[in-house]
């Protein structure tokens, strides 16, 4: 159709209809409308020979009735990602006249009002008791930081006008906007609005392309609109070299900014608060590139069982702290640097060492077993690079690593410090270490914590990329050196074994390349398919699932022995109803001597299947029941045997139960338990209960 029409609608209607969004920090650089700029309506008026239209008395007249209006921006929430009406309210008041012509013209002439008369009407049109904005708190996946700030409080009605006088009306005078209708297709307003609409152009349409012509707004909205129009003609009036404005629109327009003074500077006070809000936000910001975010975990934990003829240990509590780092500096690249305190104890201090499942000797500080708490570190109290000790809740950097993009659909990412889990996604609903399994058994695939992939504190130096080959399927894969930072190995504690047991260098030493293939056939199934190549220069499987991850991938054979690993592994996700989901996974661990020294080989698999609930008794609730088998020798060849001397071998189980209790937005408690069957695939060692009550803070 020519020209525009004047959209009708409520809510957010005209104040989003205003000029498209600007980020938040274009706020200052907005141009603002000058004094002599908002007064050329008047002038092109008063100086004009052209008579003046007199405009009927009849058309004049507008209903009174009563009735509440509301803030067409209330609800609108001010995020760290440039919220759109936020940046559209500032442009409206950036629009607004900082003088509005009134109360004083004829039929034949208007007087250009000076400025001073302008702010006097203005100060009759808004009341001063208007209501300020609030602040009020919302939540913000992942993934990040917030800054909950509404844009605007409704403001109360019995307060925002004041009594409106005209000496040529007979109609009974109104103590409140709130008594005046809203403004309907039928009204003068809206008819004289919508012409200069069409013919000037004011509005171009709401941000989604929508028209919306079919709603009655309220003044609030005809007030923005008014505005924009009022921008425009001014534009037009400074920049013409002929009359390109009609005589007859300029009285319009003089006519409804009287009509319409005291909603104009009610807008103009909202965003005068919002605008002040937003300048201290942006004074006390953390950072301009940088987000913190946290998670303090604190956990009292009871065990019992274990080796035979021992006592059980007693309840500890145990904490671990971090706090992430994320900074961009493109708007799509990301770096990440996360820190790190935990009071957790190693060898015979750790859960696994005081149930007697950490097996004795020279490595016994690397805590292996299958009592382990999910927030556990790997190699709790020692630093696996040099067996050095760390002392209780010393703060360490555990995870840096850059991420960015260099195609649509393909990252690079380069780490000094980084997990596994950083690359790959997570398949199983159990797989966050302090809101959902309290076990480290049931939340990722073994493969996937392969080589110290789950370390807990960053062990492997890795670069690597994620390509998402389409929206269903993702193939992620990096390679990693466990002790990149060190380029010589010290001498030997053990035959064959260093005090560097990982070896030194990027390119040498104990290493890695792993890949997973993540596929989403559709909404309810997640599968991820993991493959991994690993050399460790120590016997060594590196997943800190078991007491044979340590010193015993090949049973039998010496702990110097380098070795090689191929594992496969498959995990599956089903959500076969909306707050129900079914996951499994199996793995494959195939191990062998990369020395020629000895020849040896042995086969470990590992399966969990479990099932995860969502909004149980209460939304934000969470449960899990899981059940499976941890690592286990089922295959022994040359000069590898089945079992450790002594060993009476059986098969080892799993079985764990938790529920998560979600107390506030950033606090959840969790009491679980976990059962193990045949503990360390020993039928000597007791049935082994580890109960848990852990509760998690994020900020």
């Amino acid at each position: 159709m020519k020209g525009l029409q004047l959209a009708k609608a409520s809510g957010v209607s005209f104040v989003c209809l205003l000029a498209g969004s600007l980020p938040l920090k274009a706020i200052a650089a907005l141009s603002k409308v000058t004094d002599s700029s908002t007064i050329r309506v008047a002038e092109k008026l008063a100086t004009s020979n052209d008579s003046i239209p007199t405009i009927s008395k009849d058309f004049a007249q507008t209903s009174n009735a009563e009735s509440s209006q509301s803030n067409s921006c209330n609800s609108f929430v001010l995020s760290n990602h440039e919220s759109d009406c936020q940046a559209q309210m500032v442009a409206a008041k950036n629009r607004v006249t900082t003088a509005m012509i009134a109360d004083a013209h004829s039929k034949q002439n208007l007087t250009v009002l000076s400025q001073e008369q302008q702010s006097r009407n203005l100060v009759v049109a808004a009341s001063p008791n208007s209501s300020s904005p609030s602040a009020s708190s919302t939540r913000d996946s992942a993934s990040h930081p917030k800054v909950p700030q509404l844009l605007s409080q409704q403001i109360n009605a019995q307060s925002i006008g004041s009594p409106k006088a005209s000496s040529n009306s007979t109609k009974e005078q109104v103590t409140s906007v709130s008594q005046l209708s809203d403004v309907q297709p039928t009204d003068w307003a809206f008819a004289a609005l919508q012409s200069l609409v069409e013919r000037y152009g004011c509005i171009a349409g709401y941000p989604n392309g929508t028209y919306r012509g079919n709603r009655a707004m309220t003044r609030y909205e005809f007030a923005a609109g008014l505005n924009a129009c009022l921008n425009r003609v001014n534009e037009l009036i400074a920049a013409a070299t002929t009359d390109l404005v009609r005589k007859e629109d300029l009285a319009t327009l003089q006519r409804l900014q009287e009509e319409f003074a005291a909603e104009l500077a009610t807008l103009r006070g909202r965003v005068d608060v919002v605008e002040a809000r937003n300048a201290e936000l942006e004074a006390n910001q953390f950072s301009t590139t940088t987000k913190l975010n946290g998670e303090a975990i604190v956990s009292v934990v009871s065990a019992g069982g274990g080796a035979p003829n021992r006592d059980n240990p007693n309840t500890i509590l145990v904490d671990r702290v971090r706090l992430n780092l994320t900074t961009s500096f493109t708007g799509k690249d990301l770096l990440i640097t996360g820190l790190q305190a935990y009071n957790l104890g190693g060898g015979t201090n750790s859960i696994g060492g005081a149930l007697g499942l950490v097996p004795s000797g020279p490595l016994q500080s690397l805590s292996a077993s299958s009592a382990r708490l999910s927030f556990e570190p790997q190699f709790p109290g020692v630093d696996v690079a040099n067996l050095s000790s760390t002392g209780s809740n010393d703060v360490q950097l555990y995870k840096l690593a850059y991420l960015f993009p260099v195609a649509n659909s393909l990252t690079l990412f380069v780490a000094p410090r980084v997990e596994s889990t950083d690359a790959f996604p997570a398949i199983t609903p159990f797989a966050n270490e302090g809101q959902e399994a309290i076990s480290r058994f049931a939340g990722y695939n073994p493969v996937v914590r392969l080589s110290g992939g789950t370390s807990g504190y960053g062990l492997a130096s890795a670069a690597g990329f994620s390509w998402n080959l389409s929206n269903k399927l993702n193939l992620a894969a990096f390679y990693a050196s466990v002790n990149a930072a060190i380029p010589s190995q010290a001498p030997d504690i053990l035959p064959g074994v260093s005090g560097t047991p990982l070896g030194a260098g990027f390119f040498s030493g104990s290493s890695i390349a792993a890949a997973q293939l993540t596929f989403k056939p559709s909404k309810s199934l997640d599968i991820g398919l993991n493959y991994a190549h690993s050399y460790h220069e120590i016997n060594i499987l590196g997943t800190g699932l078991v007491a044979k991850d340590i010193g015993a991938a090949l049973p039998g054979v010496a702990a110097g022995i380098p070795i090689n690993i191929n594992s496969v592994g498959g995990t599956l996700t089903w959500r076969f109803a909306p707050k129900v989901a079914f996951s499994t996974y199996g793995s494959a661990f195939f191990v062998e001597d990369s020395s020629g020294r000895v020849d040896a080989s042995t086969t470990f698999t590992s399966w969990m299947a479990g099932l995860h609930f969502t909004d149980v008794f209460k939304e934000g609730n969470n449960a899990g029941i899981i059940f499976g088998q941890p690592l286990f020798v089922t295959d022994a060849g040359g000069d590898a045997r089945f079992k450790l001397p002594g060993e009476r071998r059986s098969t080892p189980y799993h079985l764990e139960a938790y529920y998560r209790f979600k107390v506030s937005d950033n606090i959840s408690i969790t009491p679980g338990a976990f059962v193990l069957f045949n503990p360390e695939s020993d039928s000597r060692n007791d049935t082994t209960t580890v109960g848990v009550l852990r509760t998690t803070f994020t900020f």
